[in-house]
């Protein structure tokens, strides 16, 4: 078992040559598969639309971008084997390789990135992501309906030249381009069979796997795509993405032998695994953070900053990492989880604390917005997800709120896509118990959530023009020190405003069976199939 105690930023070091992860492997005449449980259903395998980490495991495999992930988490060269940088920060100009090509064999082309990203910010598509592409000049206002998708600064110049323009600096652009939203699709294929493109049979990738079935609430099959530049050195003829709203059903096929890897072991199981199973436990902190967003559309929560923050600080964070999650789990006062390079995380006043100082603080506010004893009686609804492992979590906080502040709180327990929709749609009660995971290593990826301009995403209905304005600000600086200071800033006063509460940094708890090789502990939690073995 192996428990890391701190983040190492290493992987995040550098842009560098890729250099492949060399396995184990199997008889030339046996078929290597790999079993991996995903846990609950993607929300969609079109890679503009699934918003969730299930739907990004799978898209990592089936597609490649500009900039891709490495054997080790880091950020690599992926379709563009090289770029220049304009001296202004405003032009960046992607050289494709010669041997990027989709799995039906056609070439990738920069007029598939034109294509693709056009696609992302336009209204028809309706991706929640659109926002990822507002640093490229004329995004913004694409993604809004004033301008055409035609107007965004991606340009072919030649099949293997993308050239794109922004809008202004924009100190984190590069590094964001290692996510699959920026991930481009066949231009063609998705002209010949329009929103059916996804359906296996139709779907062209050009990534390291192609789709070959898919069973909704079952499984994902993919396999090895020989047309992919490096297919070479792909171990893994056939991988598949297994799904259950249950950890619980997960760990028993594990045991079964029906899983080579299962992605969040049951919190329910820790004990018993630690025990039993310590040399299959990989458990390691990733950059993520575990929240309890707030719905800043209802009342009474809406507008009583007291009251959120009464309820922030009557979490016993530490009880809940050290009793109910018990993976290495890091109490968290800050949205963006430790581990940034460079960014020094805003000191949270709370921290400092003892919980007895918190609770009493807290208790103190509840009375000043006018609830607890002598006051109006405190009724708090929190929506989560079906799975044993976030109802802990859940009933833990509930319980704190009652015990410590009289509350009446009740659960209300929904499938994964059901909370997604309802939390994007701000049509919960009170609070939902959500988590983030970086799309790439910089604070933004953690604060653009709360903007007041992000649709969707922003699942709290946040709205402060001083924390927008202050994020922009940050955004225009082209030094970088002093960019991630004033993000620490916007962070803070964000925070200040308790439109969500953070609960815990996430630890990865992955089960991986020992037949399988070249598994790694991920900054990101993304291992991509193409750098794992598996000896039977």
């Amino acid at each position: 078992m192996r428990f890391a105690r701190r983040f190492v930023p290493a992987a995040f070091a550098a842009l560098a040559t890729l250099s492949l992860l060399t396995a184990g492997t199997a008889p030339a005449f046996a078929e290597m598969v790999l079993n991996r449980g995903n846990q609950a259903e993607p929300t969609s395998l079109d890679p503009h639309k699934g918003t969730d980490v299930q739907s990004a495991r799978i898209g990592y495999d089936l597609y490649e971008g500009l900039l891709t992930f490495g054997p080790d988490g880091g950020i690599v060269p992926g379709v563009a084997e090289k770029w220049d940088i304009s001296a202004d920060g405003l032009t960046y100009t992607f050289t494709l390789r010669a041997d990027a090509k989709w799995s039906d064999g056609t070439p990738v082309t920069a007029e598939d990135f034109v294509f693709s990203w056009r696609r992302l910010v336009d209204p028809k598509t309706a991706s929640d992501y659109a926002y990822f592409l507002w640093p490229v000049k004329n995004g913004e206002a694409i993604s809004n309906g004033k301008m055409a998708p035609d107007a965004l600064g991606a340009v072919a110049v030649n099949p293997r030249t993308f050239k794109v323009t922004l809008e202004r600096p924009t100190g984190y652009f590069l590094s964001s381009l290692v996510h699959r939203m920026t991930y481009p699709v066949s231009k063609a294929n998705v002209e010949k069979f329009g929103a059916d493109f996804v359906k296996p049979g139709n779907l062209v990738s050009n990534g390291a796997y192609k789709l070959v079935e898919y069973r909704p609430q079952a499984y994902v099959k993919a396999v090895r795509n020989p047309f992919f530049r490096e297919a070479k050195s792909v171990k893994v003829d056939t991988v598949v993405f297994h799904h259950s709203d249950s950890p619980e059903t997960e760990l028993r096929r594990f045991r079964a032998g029906e899983l080579d890897i299962v992605q969040m072991a049951p919190v329910t199981q820790i004990d018993w695994l630690k025990q039993n199973m310590p040399e299959m436990m990989t458990f390691y902190p990733v950059l993520g953070t575990q929240y309890l967003a707030v719905n800043m559309t209802k009342e009474p929560l809406a507008s009583n900053p007291k009251l959120r923050q009464a309820l922030s600080l009557a979490v016993d964070r530490q009880i809940i990492v050290e009793k109910i999650t018990k993976s290495g789990e890091v109490p968290a006062y800050t949205l963006t989880a430790p581990g940034v390079p460079g960014y020094t995380l805003p000191e949270a006043n709370m921290a400092k604390a003892t919980q007895a100082e918190r609770d009493a603080m807290a208790k103190k506010l509840l009375a000043e917005a006018g609830y607890g004893p002598g006051g109006k009686p405190l009724t708090v609804e929190i929506l989560h997800n079906t799975n044993e492992s976030t109802r802990k979590i859940a009933v833990g906080v509930a319980s704190m709120w009652q015990s410590k502040l009289g509350a009446k709180v009740s659960l209300n327990n929904q499938e994964w896509k059901v909370v997604l929709q309802n939390a994007g749609e701000k049509s919960y009660a009170n609070m939902v118990v959500l988590g983030w995971i970086a799309d790439f290593p910089d604070p933004y990826t953690f604060l653009k959530l709360f903007l007041s301009d992000v649709g969707k995403m922003n699942r709290s209905g946040y709205a402060n023009p001083a924390y927008d304005a202050k994020l922009s600000e940050a955004n225009l600086t082209t030094d970088p020190a002093k960019r991630l200071a004033l993000v620490a800033e916007a962070e803070a006063m964000m925070l200040a405003d308790a439109p969500m509460i953070p609960i815990y940094h996430t630890s990865y708890r992955n089960l991986v069976h020992p037949r399988v090789k070249g598994w790694f502990e991920s900054p990101m939690g993304v291992q991509p199939t193409r750098y794992i073995a598996v000896t039977r």
